[in-house]
């Protein structure tokens, strides 16, 4: 499971021109599940978004987490994250999980991450959504829990 986290002053996610998840300052996650991801990998994922310090503390260093701020974490399903982009000029998506999968393990996360975290919005899966975002920083960092190494 791959997520492309970034620390935002605020972010939001619209479907067909209605917002459908928003956030003030927290992350923005942009998560793709791969082949193999399971429970374990989500998990893992989940920790490391609500516990990743990437926020501020009162000497300006990043010593505090998601969870420490109490801000919002904005979830976005996103298969193109995990494309193949080693060759040629046109991604191949064979290393993206399936539909089923990726929704499978995407909402799992969901429930995770709305389990230990009282701000958790989220985009629509599947839908062409539109995002948008304030990069706090900017601060932007990949995320990887892969199945061979959760």
């Amino acid at each position: 499971m791959l997520a492309l986290i970034q620390r935002v002053t605020r972010a939001s996610v619209a479907v067909e021109g209605q917002v459908v998840g928003a956030i003030g300052a927290g992350l923005l996650a942009l998560v793709a599940v791969e082949p193999g991801d399971g429970a374990a990998q989500a998990r893992r994922t989940c920790e490391r978004l609500l516990g990743y310090r990437i926020f501020e503390d009162e000497h300006g260093r990043m010593n505090r987490c998601l969870a420490d701020t109490g801000g919002g974490l904005l979830l976005v399903s996103q298969f193109t994250l995990a494309a193949d982009t080693r060759k040629g000029m046109r991604p191949g998506f064979s290393t993206a999980a399936d539909p089923a999968a990726g929704l499978r393990w995407f909402e799992y996360l969901v429930d995770l991450a709305r389990a230990r975290h009282p701000l958790v919005a989220i985009g629509r899966y599947g839908a062409h959504m539109q995002v948008e975002l304030v990069n706090d920083g900017p601060a932007t960092f990949l995320l990887a829990a892969r199945p061979d190494r959760p």
